[in-house]
């Protein structure tokens, strides 16, 4: 960054500190765009580099400069989604939006270079929980840019046009394509507290291996979905069953008895961190629906845990 908007004593120029403080906003909008907080923070120093490359005489002539950071991190989001379905599928096994944890739980083991600044943590609302975020996986990327743009930041379909280069009306029908997708993944709001001690009893029955509490806790369709991304072990493919993913687990704590869990906010909902000597070797989210459990996200890819360690 250029030092000429620095003042002699040090402090950020005003107008370099504005800049600076959509940070924040930029981070949320990139980990709901594309599910990867590293990815997230990839577009986000591309989109200062964007910003740093006009001249003085363009930054000045911009109106908004939030909007126009927010604008461009959209298209480079637009295009990265673009990329990444191809990318997914050479990806080894299932592919899971990278968990975050609780802003109290933040640690310094992120992507070398960044900060753990409160600046760069992501809003923990509705929008991140990880049923959320799995659903908009199933998006088409203009889909997901269009809806994440007016239902979650409350663009205009106006200013949603001008980034997807669509126009306003066919912007309305893929945020409503999108909305459509997610209300119909949507069940009745389990209470906060019904859902932790939901997660609590697995972790008890998980724990004492005791597979008939398991099968009692799990939706008869409970579904089990690992990602290790081919640097760990993980089951390639779902396990569909309550019976068959209790099993599973009864077994993963049979041939490592030595794991610990920990109950732990995973995306702003209750969830569990599976610790082997002292290493997070898994971090668990859930989507429970009433007093079952209809489905279990295992993250195991230590790329996607860098913020889980310290």
């Amino acid at each position: 960054m250029s030092k000429q908007s620095e003042p002699a004593d040090g402090r950020l120029d005003p107008e370099l500190s504005a800049i600076l403080s959509e940070r924040r906003q930029l981070i949320n909008l990139g980990y709901r765009f594309l599910g990867s907080l590293t990815d997230a923070e990839d577009v986000v120093q591309e989109t200062y580099v964007r910003w740093y490359a006009l001249s003085r005489e363009q930054q000045e002539a911009i109106e908004s400069p939030a909007r126009w950071l927010m604008k461009v991190a959209s298209r480079i989001c637009l295009d990265h989604l673009g990329s990444a379905r191809a990318r997914r599928e050479n990806y080894v096994g299932e592919w899971i939006p990278e968990p975050l944890p609780d802003r109290a739980e933040w640690t310094a083991g992120r992507s070398p270079g960044s900060t753990g600044d409160p600046a760069d943590r992501v809003t923990l609302d509705e929008s991140v929980n990880m049923a959320f975020l799995v659903v908009l996986e199933s998006m088409t990327p203009a889909e997901r840019v269009a809806f994440v743009l007016h239902d979650v930041f409350h663009y205009s379909f106006a200013e949603v046009a001008e980034i997807v280069g669509r126009t306003p009306h066919a912007c309305r029908q893929l945020a409503f394509s999108g909305r459509r997708r997610i209300r119909a993944s949507r069940a009745r709001a389990t209470p906060a507290t019904q859902r932790t001690g939901t997660v609590r009893e697995f972790k008890l029955a998980w724990e004492a291996k005791d597979i008939d509490a398991l099968i009692a806790l799990l939706d008869p369709e409970a579904l089990t979905t690992a990602d290790g991304g081919g640097l760990v072990s993980a089951v390639l493919r779902p396990i569909r069953g309550g019976e068959h993913v209790a099993r599973a687990f009864v077994d993963i704590a049979s041939r490592t008895p030595d794991l610990k869990l920990l109950e732990r906010t995973v995306n702003g909902q209750p969830g569990l961190v599976v610790q082997q000597e002292g290493v997070t070797a898994a971090v668990l989210a859930f989507d429970i629906v009433g007093d079952r459990i209809k489905q279990v996200w295992a993250v195991r890819n230590p790329e996607k845990l860098r913020p889980w360690t310290g």
